[in-house]
């Protein structure tokens, strides 16, 4: 049974002797993944976009005169309405609270980030809606752009900064350019069919509610599955997370919560915490976690547990 205080004394040990490099690749993932938080993904999404009524009250386009106008009146008074009732809950939170709550919309946030462009999608259905063909045509390509750039370039990467992390524990020299092993040859496509995949079940999980929840824990050691084994078949790659996590579940997400003093001072600090420490911190916790995880199931000779053969890490 493992415990939180040792995963997170092995990750400190870890982060301490490859400091500089660990910064580095959670800075790369960070900005061209949105992995930690803000990244190019981001940008190309705007704030706005995961909002489903983004469109409806976006000034530039409700300026304009339509046949739907009435309708689309209706449908920014709702929204002012719900926007009101936000803002004054908000406006009596004291500042400690105010933070607390930026925080946990920080973590949601990271909960659901790679399917955010399916909400450019929607963006781009409502503009064509109203008659307005031009946004429409701009959210589609900026949806397409962003959809191919998180498929092939930011999970594949992703993975490649759990593999550099794994590598990390046994040799304090590994190299930044670990992370570029899942992009070579066959490597490549297969992690990014089973990210893809994962990123959609969990999608279409969030639709109802808690299921999104459970299934974001039940697939959480896909990523490090496929840094060890960036080969292994699909059924292969889900099966083994399943088993992993299946009594681990809510140890996994009280061990997620236990980082929520650090994304405050991160949130104080406007970022810089994470950027020089917590990230890679965390990083390393569930690299840790990820192996006592993954000895258990050699060890108890899962289904499947002979694609966890990489002797390196």
């Amino acid at each position: 049974m493992w415990k939180r205080k040792e995963l997170k004394l092995k990750a400190r040990d870890v982060v301490r002797k490859n400091y500089w490099t660990a910064i580095v690749v959670c800075f790369i993932i960070a900005f061209l993944t949105g992995e930690f938080g803000t990244s190019i993904i981001g940008v190309l999404q705007g704030e706005d976009t995961v909002d489903p009524l983004y469109v409806l009250h976006n000034e530039k386009i409700t300026n304009n005169k339509t046949s739907d106008e009435q309708k689309i009146e209706e449908e920014k008074q709702k929204v002012e309405i719900i926007e009101k009732k936000i803002e004054e809950n908000l406006n009596n939170l004291n500042d400690t609270q105010l933070k607390v709550a930026q925080a946990i919309e920080s973590n949601l946030n990271n909960l659901t980030k790679t399917q955010k462009y399916v909400f450019k999608i929607w963006d781009a259905i409502q503009s064509f809606n109203i008659n307005q063909i031009g946004f429409g045509i701009g959210f589609s390509i900026t949806a397409f752009l962003t959809f191919a750039f998180t498929v092939f370039v930011a999970d594949p990467l992703i993975v490649g900064g759990k593999r550099y992390f794994l590598k990390a524990r046994k040799d304090n020299s590994t190299k930044i350019g670990e992370m570029g092993e899942v992009f070579r040859n066959s490597n490549w496509l297969n992690v990014a069919l089973i990210m893809f995949l994962r990123n959609i079940f969990n999608f279409l999980w969030y639709l109802t509610i808690i299921g999104g929840v459970i299934k974001t824990y039940e697939y959480k050691m896909i990523p490090y599955i496929l840094a060890e084994n960036p080969k292994i078949k699909i059924k292969e790659a889900f099966k083994l997370s399943k088993q992993m996590m299946k009594t681990n579940k809510w140890r996994t997400f009280v061990l997620d919560l236990s980082f929520i003093l650090w994304n405050l001072a991160s949130v104080f600090t406007f970022g810089l915490v994470n950027i020089l420490y917590a990230n890679p911190y965390k990083s390393a916790t569930f690299a840790e976690l990820y192996m006592v995880l993954r000895n258990q199931a050699i060890k108890d000779n899962y289904k499947y547990c002979e694609q966890l053969n990489d002797k390196t890490i």
